[in-house]
């Protein structure tokens, strides 16, 4: 029996919050020479979470804002370490998590793609490979050669997806990073996420267009409040989450 790509067992994941946020750092530095202490509650974004994805699969994770699905993602890019359980993941990882990170706003979109590339593990030898290759799939042009702080969401974007794809990934993590391009662009990366899909390549796509996950994973998970609701045929639970 093959190795699963990820196995998360048991995982959850607490915070720390202030029950009572000083609302500037002065009012903060005010309390802490009063001797007033600050009060905190724990917060659960994720609860008891156990799933596998098998190599090659494509995992649609679904669910209300705050459900806890960036979380998970996180956790399983190593970016976040559990409060409790184990992940286990097999294969190198190319994480679209959130918007510009890994991203240097100073510098210029082609010093960015040397930056990014090398932090997922590319030699300078390799990102000359592809260098051409992100910036005619990300289509920026000339705004390759400006600093990203002159670049809209929407180019960020582009330019996140267009690296991270081009890098050989075995597993692809994808968050809700598309719902900031235009249509014709996200139709574009959806057609090289299916070609990725046919080639064995493992995804974890967070979406809240029922219609992509349909068409393009083989099972979902479907998180509410940092619990595990449902986890199996994208058909059935996407009609059930729909229904809310």
């Amino acid at each position: 029996m093959n190795e699963p790509a990820i196995k998360i067992s048991n995982v959850s994941v607490k915070y720390r919050l202030a029950k009572e946020k000083p609302k500037t750092l002065q009012e903060y530095v005010i309390h802490r020479l009063k001797g007033r202490r600050i009060d905190y509650e724990d917060f659960w974004a994720l609860r008891a979470i156990i799933f596998e994805v098998d190599k090659g699969e494509t995992l649609g994770i679904i669910g209300h804002n705050g459900a806890g699905k960036s979380t998970l993602l996180k956790v399983v890019a190593g970016v976040l370490k559990p409060t409790d359980g184990n992940v286990k993941v097999t294969g190198k990882i190319a994480p679209l998590i959130e918007l510009g990170a890994g991203f240097d706003m100073e510098l210029t979109g082609k010093e960015n793609i040397y930056l990014n590339a090398s932090i997922l593990g590319l030699s300078k030898k390799e990102i000359d490979r592809i260098f051409n290759n992100v910036v005619e799939f990300s289509e920026l042009g000339e705004f390759i050669h400006s600093p990203l702080k002159s670049y809209s969401s929407g180019m960020i974007s582009r330019l996140g997806f267009s690296i991270a794809t081009e890098v050989d990934p075995e597993i692809l993590i994808i968050d809700e990073i598309l719902a900031v391009g235009d249509e014709r662009f996200n139709k574009k990366c959806m057609e090289r996420m299916t070609g990725f899909k046919k080639s064995g390549i493992t995804i974890l796509f967070v979406s809240h267009s029922m219609d992509e996950i349909k068409r393009l994973c083989d099972r979902v998970l479907w998180l509410d409040h940092g619990r595990q609701r449902m986890f199996g045929d994208p058909k059935s639970i996407t009609e059930e989450y729909q229904k809310l």
